[in-house]
Order: C-alpha cells, then sequence, then structure tokens
C-alpha cells in the first residue's frame, strides 16, 4: 500500500485554497489540479509499503506525537517547482512558513523513520502545498502571470494537533487518501 504522513489542512483552508485554484486556472488544459479534499502537507512520503508495517509506523508517530506541541501554520505566498519559468514548471505550490516547530517536527520524523529503515529525504524540506502539477507547459503563462501575483498574499493559517498516517490509492481521476492512523500532539 502506498502511503506517506501529513498535516491534514483546516477546512477554510482548503476553501481558500480551491478559490485561489480558480482564480489561477486561466483555461491552462495541461495541469492536473489538487481536489481540496486530498489538500495536506506532506511531512514524509513512504511509498509502498507492507501492510504489516504499519503498527510500527503508527507506533513511531505516537513517540513523535509525545514530544511534540500544538503549533501555528501559516500559509503565505505561491510558486513553482523548479522555481523561475525558464526551466518549465512542474508543480504549482502555496507555501508555508517555516517555523521551528514545523522544522523540528519534520527533522524527527526523519530520525525517526530512518531508525526504522525508511531513508531520509534526500532534497531539502521545503513546506509547500501542490495546487497543481504540470502534464504540458502549453498555454501555461497566464496561469504563471495570475499565480505572480499572490507571491506574497497571506491564506491564512491554523493550529497544527496532530498528524495523520495516509494510504494513497491511486485512480483516474487523481489519487484518493484514506487515514490509515492520526496522532495527537501533548
Amino acid at each position: 500500500m502506498r502511503t506517506f504522513v501529513a498535516i491534514d489542512l483546516a477546512p477554510d483552508l482548503k476553501i481558500t485554497l480551491e478559490a485561489l485554484i480558480r482564480n489561477i486556472k486561466k483555461g491552462a488544459k495541461g495541469i492536473k489540479w489538487t481536489n481540496s479534499a486530498e489538500m495536506h502537507l506532506t511531512l514524509k512520503f513512504l511509498g509502498d509499503i507492507p501492510p504489516e508495517k504499519a503498527g510500527d509506523i503508527i507506533g513511531l508517530l505516537k513517540t513523535i506525537g509525545e514530544k511534540n506541541t500544538t503549533f501555528p501554520l501559516q500559509l503565505k505566498g505561491t510558486g513553482t517547482f523548479p522555481p523561475g519559468r525558464k526551466r518549465g514548471a512542474r508543480v504549482i505550490w502555496a507555501g508555508i512558513t517555516e517555523t521551528p516547530e514545523l522544522m523540528a517536527l519534520h527533522e524527527g520524523m526523519e530520525e525517526g523513520f530512518e531508525r526504522i529503515g525508511f531513508p531520509r529525504e534526500e532534497r531539502p524540506f521545503h513546506p509547500h502545498l501542490t495546487l497543481g502539477r504540470v502534464k504540458s507547459t502549453e498555454g501555461i503563462e497566464p496561469v504563471l502571470d495570475e499565480l505572480d501575483k499572490y507571491r506574497e498574499t497571506d491564506f491564512g493559517g491554523m493550529m497544527v494537533n496532530r498528524i495523520r498516517f495516509f494510504e494513497s490509492v491511486l485512480k483516474p481521476d487523481g489519487a484518493h487518501h484514506s487515514v490509515l492512523g492520526e496522532v495527537e500532539f501533548r
């Protein structure tokens, strides 16, 4: 089963990002937009795991939950990966402010998952929410022009008091996520 650990977004933030997507779409056909119901901040993508490994993962998440306290999460700005227009955008995102609490949570997860056999992510952690995946750059310029207008926009925030362990099932209309476990912070 294909799995990951994430912070699920508050419903009001999902509504805000859904409105942002409507504003920036501009008719580009080569972009697969994220369904707001599936929006989350991925902390650790685990990939395909055997079902019997789920118990170890939930046990690790409980330990992580005991070490963390509720903290604020702020959504701000937009951009693309890779950055800039010349190399061709592949991902369109909304940014998340890097706070000491968020970065410590991520680092603690990397350390914990490494101990139970999952390799560390090689790329640096850049907290973001994927709004869309670019399949074709044809007609993307108006989308990027509109996206630039939100580069410094504050989209609101929420308090993070839990992390969730998700299974992701790929379907023709996109990925569908179901919660396998949830851990609250102390």
